[in-house]
């Protein structure tokens, strides 16, 4: 069949369909006051005539947009990938898109949270794994939309997140458990909240103070996030007179870059030294890296999942979900050379 050379109305398919437009415009929008026959029948003729429902007149009618914005500081890294593809599978089914908004700099922050609210181009937003000032949520809340934190808590909005202090003992005990008592730690913090303290930090310094282990400060290092600042921070602790004998890092990324620095200084893991860090990055299995493994796919789909229902109004949906963590014991931890 050729294409229709004119634009097709949703006024023409009702009129094909023997049906009035309304019942046209709700059997296209999935409506379960339509009959089934009524809407195959609708269906069948937009689909005959190549009908394409407006997205904006369905939004009008609906009083929804159908989007969601997902907005995330670090497209590069694994955990916020992860993160973002679970919520996209749990809403792929859902007929709901995903508007991305990259928010890494400072400056694309504050150009997000001051435009956002006045186009008011989306049914809901959730924020992954970064902190949310005052000032931000003011401007969130002035949408009258739901906002759910993925990845941490951000605000005082419905949650899925790990405990990271948790997480941060689980690794530095086990550690203490080999036997180690001089324990460096790589502590990750973002740029841009320099001054803001990572519970995977308390949990070092907590660990340390129950097995009576004096802190050393010069075995705390504070790097960015990635494998380039965990190999550098690695090079600073190599350069002290008594290097440690086991390193913390606050992730797997900045585990691998410490590894790599060792390897290079003529080191064995874990003879010389031993390594562990956070998250369960997928080179950690091919590394054979000791890791306390989280969910960071399905902190993903149990927030959307979470988003899902307080959109339809779900009165029983759980709006703080803490999943666990678990300890991975490979290749680069053992007990201290004696």
């Amino acid at each position: 069949m050729t294409q229709p050379t004119e634009k097709v109305t949703l006024a023409d398919v009702a009129r094909l369909a023997g049906v009035g437009v309304g019942t046209a415009s709700r059997a296209l929008s999935g409506s379960a006051k339509v009959a089934p026959e009524t809407r195959a029948k609708v269906l069948e003729v937009a689909d005959r005539l190549h009908y394409v429902v407006s997205p904006d007149a369905a939004s009008l009618a609906s009083g929804r947009t159908g989007r969601v914005a997902l907005v995330v500081p670090h497209l590069s890294r694994w955990f916020f990938g992860e993160v973002s593809e679970g919520i996209h599978a749990a809403l792929r089914d859902a007929d709901l898109d995903l508007l991305l908004y990259p928010v890494g700099a400072v400056r694309d922050r504050h150009a997000f949270f001051e435009r956002l609210p006045a186009r008011r181009k989306v049914d809901a937003v959730i924020v992954v794994a970064f902190p949310v000032d005052e000032d931000e949520r003011r401007r969130l809340e002035l949408m009258g939309v739901h906002i759910v934190a993925a990845g941490g808590q951000s605000a005082a909005y419905p949650f899925v997140r790990i405990d990271d202090y948790a997480a941060g003992r689980q690794a530095v005990d086990h550690l203490t458990f080999l036997g180690h008592r001089r324990i460096a730690m790589l502590e990750a913090r973002d740029p841009d909240q320099p001054d803001l303290k990572p519970p995977r930090s308390d949990a070092y310094y907590a660990a340390l103070a129950e097995n009576g282990i004096e802190v050393d400060p010069d075995l705390v290092v504070v790097s960015d996030w990635g494998g380039e600042e965990g190999a550098r921070a690695m090079s600073r602790l190599l350069s002290l007179r008594h290097p440690p004998t086991a390193v913390y890092a606050h992730s797997d990324e900045v585990a691998l870059g410490a590894v790599r620095t060792i390897r290079r200084a003529g080191l064995e893991i874990p003879r010389d030294i031993s390594v562990v860090g956070i998250d369960d990055h997928p080179l950690a299995a091919l590394t054979d890296l000791t890791t306390v493994r989280q969910p960071a796919f399905e902190q993903g789909v149990r927030a959307a999942e979470m988003l899902l229902g307080l959109l339809a109004g779900a009165p029983d949906v759980d709006q703080s979900v803490t999943l666990p963590t678990e300890l991975v014991v490979r290749g680069s931890t053992a007990p201290p050379r004696r």
